[in-house]
């Protein structure tokens, strides 16, 4: 059985699991990056609202083993936990007076992205982009995000100009950043996964912190807030290089003068090509901070 074959078969059987009361949907999705993946989706009259349920990881377990019946009970399973109980009035969303509260700004490769960036607002950052989301929170959807598109922007009737100002005060105060140092992110990650044995000698690892923000998705969009970088690189008392180790951390490197500029963008390649996940990747430069003249740039 092929790709399309199980897409087809995981809907039939979900359909009939659960009844004519409901429609469901195939509809791809494209993510971050221009991944395309197939979301399922779960109608019915009671919810007006269905998670979209991804089916790539599920096609990956079938071809490991897992029977269809198996799959399907799952994203029955997924579906009834994570659908409100009631329908959710989506109205607010028509009136920006009601949203510019919550619009918020991330950063994603501007290369990787160029047909996505055809049908959303943003504005060009070395060779990123800035690109805006509503952050939503609320007791029925918890915590999520929604991609702002060109046709909100008509629908509001403002410019991406009114858009960037707001986000630039939002976007700090919803998820304000952080920066944790290399010893730091290691200590925590060998106490999740050996805590009977965690090592504190970290006397071999190089001087990098981690900045992101407090939710640790898209906070790579740090080096955007007025005056972090310049905090980071006084107390560093140089110049720092800035690696982008994904579209959600920024990892960052004092310019002790040792550092060879080939070495740390050959790193970034290979971490990118080999380990990151492709919807995660952020790009394959390697940056710099000058504190002198408090601007970012691409190393050439």
């Amino acid at each position: 059985m092929d790709r399309k074959d199980f897409v087809q078969k995981i809907k039939r059987a979900i359909a009939e699991r659960l009844g004519g009361k409901y429609q469901v949907r195939i509809q791809e999705v494209r993510k971050n990056n221009g991944i395309i993946m197939e979301g399922l989706m779960i109608f019915s009259e009671n919810h007006n609202v269905s998670p979209t349920i991804y089916l790539n990881h599920f096609w990956e377990a079938y071809q490991e083993g897992a029977a269809l019946k198996e799959i399907a009970e799952e994203i029955v399973r997924i579906y009834t936990e994570d659908t409100p109980g009631r329908n959710i009035d989506m109205e607010f969303f028509k009136h920006y007076d009601r949203v510019k509260e919550r619009v918020c700004f991330r950063l994603i490769s501007a290369e990787k992205n160029k047909e996505l960036l055809r049908e959303i607002p943003h504005i060009p950052f070395l060779d990123l982009a800035i690109s805006f989301y509503y952050a939503y929170q609320g007791k029925d959807l918890g915590g999520g995000s929604i991609l702002i598109h060109n046709s909100h922007l008509e629908m509001w009737k403002i410019s991406k100009e009114e858009l960037f100002h707001c986000s630039k005060d939002n976007t700090p105060r919803l998820f304000p950043w952080e920066c944790r140092t290399m010893e730091e992110v290691l200590s925590e990650f060998q106490k999740q996964r050996e805590p009977e044995r965690v090592q504190n000698d970290f006397s071999r690892v190089p001087p990098f912190e981690i900045l992101s923000n407090s939710a640790r998705m898209y906070g790579a969009a740090c080096i955007l807030y007025p005056g972090v970088l310049e905090e980071l690189a006084e107390r560093a008392r140089t110049d720092l290089f800035l690696i982008p180790s994904s579209v959600h951390e920024m990892i960052l490197l004092p310019d002790q003068g040792q550092q060879r500029h080939n070495m740390l963008q050959e790193m970034i390649r290979e971490v990118n090509a080999a380990q990151a996940e492709p919807e995660e990747i952020l790009s394959d430069k390697l940056y710099y901070y000058d504190y002198t003249e408090k601007c970012t740039k691409i190393v050439s």
